[in-house]
């Protein structure tokens, strides 16, 4: 049996999706597709608030940097997958795959803030619309996203630094990214401090946040109770709907993902895999056609550039 300490420089090799290797080129289709949406919609959407004035409120600068979020962790994850897809080159130096696991890992994190504090914007709009620019002031707008960056370092930042300290009795990861676990269950000597450290980023991130954001979402169902206009009452919760909607299709997923990497023994491992890469690429393909659709400053922004008014 080959063993590589953490100080070896034989690289790691990713596999892909296992069982569907033949079908790689044929993947490679969807998954470009969606990553030239992603380039093309967070891109377009991050240009607008950063270059329109009128952008420049709470709710768009959020959302700014949710799209940032986004790309970072696509631009971490796509270049290599489409290297293996298209040339079959599954091979990454374990400095980069630590790397990688690091930004793909820690946009997450942050996205998830991102969420948090979006849920906020929508319980001050909801419940204090009065004191809205005052409550959601651009320095406080600024600490969310530090906050936002902290959280994401402080939490990924440890899972490298622990893999480094692992030996490793195989190389080849059957997976198409350096996922944590999927990099753990590489090791052959004890991995319990990094599956406990895994499971309490999960719990702190998935578990706290939901909890703050189920928080916050309760006392938006109180105010909207209590107004006594239907109209009112309608418009109230659709001024929420887009931020539900990204919500729902960010953390079914990632739950989803996450059980079944501890105890979904029974799933196919190529459903595993594509639902890991979904779970990463889905929120960034819909955020911006969701906020798009949903948003009328932004559908008015791109109209007015598509016809080059």
């Amino acid at each position: 049996m080959l063993i590589f300490n953490h100080s070896s420089f034989v690289p790691f090799t990713l596999m892909g999706i296992p069982g569907l290797e033949p079908q790689h080129l044929w993947l490679s289709i969807p998954f470009s597709a969606m990553f030239l949406v992603i380039l093309i919609g967070n891109g377009t959407v991050l240009f607008l608030v950063v270059t329109e004035p009128t952008l420049h409120t709470p709710m768009y600068l959020l959302l700014a940097l949710l799209m940032v979020a986004d790309l970072i962790s696509t631009l971490a994850l796509m270049p290599k997958l489409l290297c293996l897809f298209w040339f079959n080159d599954g091979d990454i130096a374990a400095k980069a795959c630590f790397t990688q696991m690091f930004f793909i890992h820690g946009a997450s994190v942050i996205r998830s803030a991102l969420l948090v504090a979006m849920a906020f914007d929508r319980f001050v709009a909801v419940c204090e619309p009065l004191r809205y620019n005052a409550i959601l002031s651009h320095s406080l707008v600024g600490r969310l996203g530090l906050m936002a960056l902290t959280k994401g370092v402080l939490l990924i930042l440890p899972m490298p630094v622990l893999l480094q300290q692992l030996t490793f009795c195989r190389v080849v990861i059957p997976h198409t990214y350096c996922d944590h676990m999927a990099v753990v269950k590489m090791a052959c000597n004890h991995t319990r401090a990094n599956r406990i450290y895994g499971l309490f980023v999960i719990l702190l991130v998935v578990g706290l946040d939901l909890l703050l954001i189920g928080f916050s979402y309760a006392l938006i169902i109180q105010a909207v109770i209590r107004l006594h206009s239907r109209e009112a009452s309608f418009k109230a919760l659709n001024t929420c709907s887009a931020h539900l909607f990204v919500i729902a299709i960010t953390y079914v997923p990632a739950l989803f993902s996450s059980i079944t990497h501890r105890i979904g023994h029974s799933v196919p491992p190529h459903t595993h895999i594509l639902l890991a890469n979904l779970y990463l690429l889905t929120p960034s393909v819909f955020n911006p056609v969701i906020y798009g659709i949903k948003m009328k400053e932004i559908r008015g922004k791109v109209a007015k550039c598509l016809c080059g008014g």
